[in-house]
């Protein structure tokens, strides 16, 4: 009798590892549904135009203001008298051949402005100048020597500098402060 109550035992136990084994197996096959509510009342948004919207936000806020100055606008070159031809900020570009703009990883070609200490070097500033460009101007921080607010914009030649920009006050925006 002991014989048979310890083999029936073990059947129980074969049995009840057996179904434990099933329960585990088909719990974890179980398909979970997942739904977006979309209380848009046109039902219309999709994946795409979210994407679409989320890089133009981003975009906006590229491009939103962090700060405003005013300052009076002039134009260099190069080769003015106390210029050595290099900007004072790193990379120490040459920019005696007439570079005017500079590639900046997140806006693009920029123009080239000094500033005093106020703003770093790397800031990026937006401004307008109707004579210069309809559209704003977007210019990066790289070199130095004016004093208090004012920006100097560099350009090719010292007629273009006369002629189109002057000197006048403007009001900037930062949009960038430093290399960030």
């Amino acid at each position: 009798m002991g014989r048979n109550l310890l083999k029936n035992l073990l059947k129980l136990v074969q049995i009840v590892v057996i179904v434990a084994l099933v329960v585990v197996v088909d719990s974890s096959n179980t398909k979970v549904e997942m739904r977006v509510l979309n209380d848009n009342y046109n039902k219309s948004i999709d994946l795409s135009t979210m994407a679409l919207k989320l890089k133009e936000d981003i975009a906006n806020d590229l491009y939103r203001s962090k700060d405003t100055y005013t300052g009076d606008l002039t134009g260099y070159t190069a080769n003015c008298p106390l210029c050595s031809g290099r900007l004072a900020c790193l990379p120490n570009y040459n920019v005696l051949s007439g570079i005017e703009t500079y590639q900046d990883i997140s806006y693009g070609n920029v123009r080239i402005v000094a500033s005093s200490n106020n703003l770093s070097c790397g800031t990026i500033i937006r401004f307008n100048k109707p004579t210069i460009s309809q559209d704003p101007i977007i210019a990066i921080v790289l070199d130095r020597g004016v004093l208090g607010n004012d920006i100097d914009l560099l350009t090719s030649n010292l007629d273009y500098a006369y002629s189109s920009i002057g000197r006048s006050t403007i009001t900037y925006d930062i949009l960038r402060n430093g290399w960030q």
